[in-house]
């Protein structure tokens, strides 16, 4: 598995982390925090992807979602956090092993195969009215100003009530619960000769300005995934810095991309 990694902003700075092994990939999408949380959502989804990342190099082959249950579990002890009142994150892995290629899916980043999207939808899909209205109000040319902050910031405390439950949608927070709702997929390996794993904030903007040749992308090198992700940032700040072309919560979310070659 060769994979090649590019993130914006930087790793250190960024609430986006990818992680990779030998012959697995994570990337994380911590939730930006419009309510107060206990640690940042960078440093929680740091902590998550080094737990990720340990035990799928001690345990290769084991179950994704109980690795994933295991380092909510660790995560949640190590920084000292509670169920409802943590920064969450999103949880992508791409694993190839045994003649096969397992994909976990908890949360909107996305996976993108030669034949199919894999991504969790299951907030978007609570259509929760906060979320419609910002979205209106930004197409309507009202930007990112006082009033636009207050509708995110009630659309999360609307969202938090359906975190981690039955009719809501899962996250990984604090409840180690969470990982066994993650969407699992499993393909041959010739199924699958590469794949990207995305950040919405990449995938969304990329998407829009048609730069997702998906199969060109995973194919490129670090450098020039850097170059794609320059070239999204640099449109969301000339071209749409209200967010009325393409709706979004804030003027620039953190973008990462993870380009995938499989073993044949």
């Amino acid at each position: 598995m060769r994979t090649a990694a590019a993130q914006l902003p930087p790793f250190e700075q960024s609430a986006d982390k990818v992680f990779a092994t030998p012959h697995a990939v994570v990337l994380l999408d911590g939730a930006s925090a419009f309510v107060p949380v206990p640690v940042s959502p960078a440093a929680y989804a740091e902590q998550l992807g080094m737990s990720l990342r340990n035990l799928l190099l001690t345990e290769p082959q084991a179950d994704l979602r109980l690795i994933l249950s295991q380092a909510i579990a660790g995560t949640a002890e190590a920084l000292h956090l509670v169920p409802g009142r943590s920064p969450s994150s999103t949880v992508t892995i791409a694993r190839q092993t045994n003649g096969r290629v397992n994909v976990l899916a908890l949360g909107d980043s996305v996976a993108i195969l030669p034949h199919e999207v894999v991504t969790d939808e299951r907030m978007d899909a609570l259509d929760l009215e906060p979320r419609r209205v910002y979205r209106e109000r930004l197409m309507a040319g009202h930007g990112y100003g006082a009033q636009h902050r207050e509708t995110v910031r009630e659309l999360q405390r609307q969202q938090a009530a359906y975190r981690n439950r039955d009719g809501g949608y899962w996250i990984a927070e604090a409840d180690p619960n969470a990982a066994q709702h993650a969407l699992l997929r499993q393909y041959g390996t010739d199924e699958v000769p590469w794949l990207v794993l995305a950040s919405d904030g990449a995938y969304n903007t990329m998407s829009h300005l048609r730069l997702n040749d998906w199969a060109a992308v995973a194919r490129m090198s670090t450098e020039e995934l850097h170059e794609r992700l320059n070239r999204c940032q640099a449109w969301e700040a000339e071209a749409d810095p209200d967010g009325k072309s393409l709706p979004r919560a804030k003027r620039h979310d953190d973008k990462s991309l993870a380009a995938v070659l499989l073993d044949t």
